[in-house]
This record gives C-alpha cells, structure tokens and sequence, in this order.
C-alpha cells in the first residue's frame, strides 16, 4: 500500500481508436462552449436589465453559475483524456473534482429548494411576497445554498481521503466518491454512513419541493393570472428539478451496476449526464418559458407589429 499523496488514478472508460476519440473531441467541445454561452447568455441578460432584478431571476443566475461550475469540473478534463494516449488523474486532482462535482450536485438541490420556496410565496402569498422575499432575504438564501453545498461537499472528501487506498484503477471517465472509496482497504462504515445522512437530507429537500408544489396547484386554480404565473415560472422549474434527478439516477445506477461489456459510449454518456444534460438545458428552458427573459433575448422575435401604422 503506497502513500495516497502518491497515488495517480487510472481512468477507465475512453478505450476507442484514436478516430473515434477525436470525434467525441468535437461534439464534447461544441457541447461545452454551448453551454457555457446560453448559461452565460441567461446570466448577462438578468444582470444588464434592471427589470429583470427580481428574486426569481436572481436565483436563475445562480443555477446557470452552478451549471457552468459542474461542467467546466467535467468537460476539461474529459477533453484532455480525448486526445491523450494515458487517462490519468493525481490524487489531488481526484479530489478536487470531487469537491467541485459534489458542490454542484448539492448546490442543485439546494437552489431548487429555494426557488420552490420563493414561487410557494409569490403565488401563495402575493401580498406578502415583497416583505418576505426582501434583498437581504435572497442574499441569506444564497449564502445558505453555497456554505450548505460547499460544507457538506468537503465534509465527504475529508472522510474519502482519510482512508488508505490499496488500487488505483477508477472505472469510470472521471472521478467520483463511491468510486474512490470502493479502492478502500480499510472500514467505510463512517463514509457509508454520511452517504445515508446526505440521501435522507436531499430526499427531503425533494419532498420539500413537492409539497411546495401542491400547494401551487391548488393556489393556481383560483384565477387566470395565478396559473399563467404557475406555467411560466413553476413548469420550467419542475422540469428542471426532474432532468437533474433522473439524471443523477443513472449516474448511481450505473455506478452501483454498470460493470463491463459493450457499449461504452452508452455508459460514458449515462455516468456523466447530470454533469451535461442540466447545465445545457435549465437556461434553454427557463430562456424559452419566461417570457421577460425571452423578450430581452431575442427582441425582434417577441416585438409585437405595431398595428397603427398605414400600409402604403
């Protein structure tokens, strides 16, 4: 057994012809720079229109920023692997992908908590939404999603690199937890543990979310406005919510059950989709159903013919 600082991790997983790894170069780098320009679109659209400094669109900011921040701790690396003929990784640099990983997929949950949180109020409680959702409010909520995301992120890293690893081989394209710790050759029961504590957590901020949502359905259904309020702002919202689980399911199917055989591409696209298909997705949707952003996006296209002038 060697020292972890020492370890360099093989990874698994980019075993094509060169030919093929330079195609998935291409689509991997017009998948990142799209996604890093509608994020950014979305971010810098919010920020240049005042109009547009509301709670709801603040926290859209941040979940375009935490999509950014979990795929550039992907596609980096990945895209290096593309062209390289060895896939390895430190033990430093293991970890912090870990960490950065991690923090985007609490940070996730957490922003989408708050937004259930802030959409329950303005369709719930519209007369109070101005006194509750104040700027200091949404500063705190901000505040709370990134320490809440960041500590519990780096509270399970600790734990990982505490133990004595005794193989170096991960089974996957890039770094994650239970991939780690299944290199383990000492107890994990501490590791297994928090992993739980950090399921019942997320599931409930999930139950959360749903009973939120209950609670916006029923609101809803009392006038015109309240569900044309609920279509735009809360359907973009739960489709989001549902991309990012279902996706995070497949990572931890494939990481408890995917093993060896054919297709690997398949598994390579499954393990990493909640680091590709939410980021990508969550500006398009949001850009595409609120009609404030969209109207500032593309002007020409939502402008409505001015109908007072004469045709000659």
């Amino acid at each position: 057994m060697e020292n972890n600082s020492e370890i360099v991790f093989v990874l698994h997983g980019l075993n094509d012809s060169l030919t093929n790894r330079q195609v998935y170069f291409a689509f991997a780098l017009v998948s990142y720079l799209f996604t890093i320009f509608v994020n950014l679109t979305l971010i810098v659209t919010v920020c240049l229109e005042k109009s547009l400094h509301e709670p709801i669109y603040i926290f859209l900011c941040n979940l375009c920023f935490n999509g950014i921040c979990g795929a550039s701790s992907f596609y980096p690396k990945l895209l290096h692997d593309l062209l390289a003929e060895s896939h390895v990784i430190s033990y430093a640099g293991c970890l912090a992908q870990m960490l950065v990983v991690y923090s985007y997929i609490f940070c996730e949950f957490t922003s989408l908590t708050v937004m259930a949180y802030d959409r329950y109020v303005a369709i719930c409680k519209p007369l109070q939404y101005r006194a509750v959702m104040t700027a200091q409010k949404v500063a705190q909520l901000l505040m709370l999603t990134w320490c809440f995301s960041l500590l519990e992120a780096l509270t399970g890293i600790m734990l990982t690199a505490r133990l004595p690893l005794c193989g170096r081989h991960v089974q996957k394209i890039f770094c994650t937890n239970w991939e780690v710790v299944k290199l383990s050759c000492s107890d994990t029961t501490v590791n297994n543990i928090y992993g739980f504590v950090l399921t019942v957590s997320h599931v409930s901020q999930t139950g959360l979310i749903l009973v939120s949502y209950a609670h916006l359905v029923r609101a809803s259904l009392r006038s015109r406005s309240d569900r044309r309020k609920f279509v735009q702002t809360c359907l973009p919202h739960l489709v989001t919510l549902l991309v990012f689980t279902a996706s995070l399911v497949f990572d931890i199917m494939y990481s408890r059950y995917g093993g060896g055989g054919s297709l690997q591409a398949l598994r390579n696209a499954l393990a990493a989709e909640f680091l590709v298909v939410p980021p990508l997705i969550n500006p398009i949707i949001y850009g595409i159903n609120l009609q404030q952003i969209r109207s500032k996006i593309f002007p020409d296209f939502t402008r409505k013919p001015d109908i007072t002038k004469s045709h000659t």
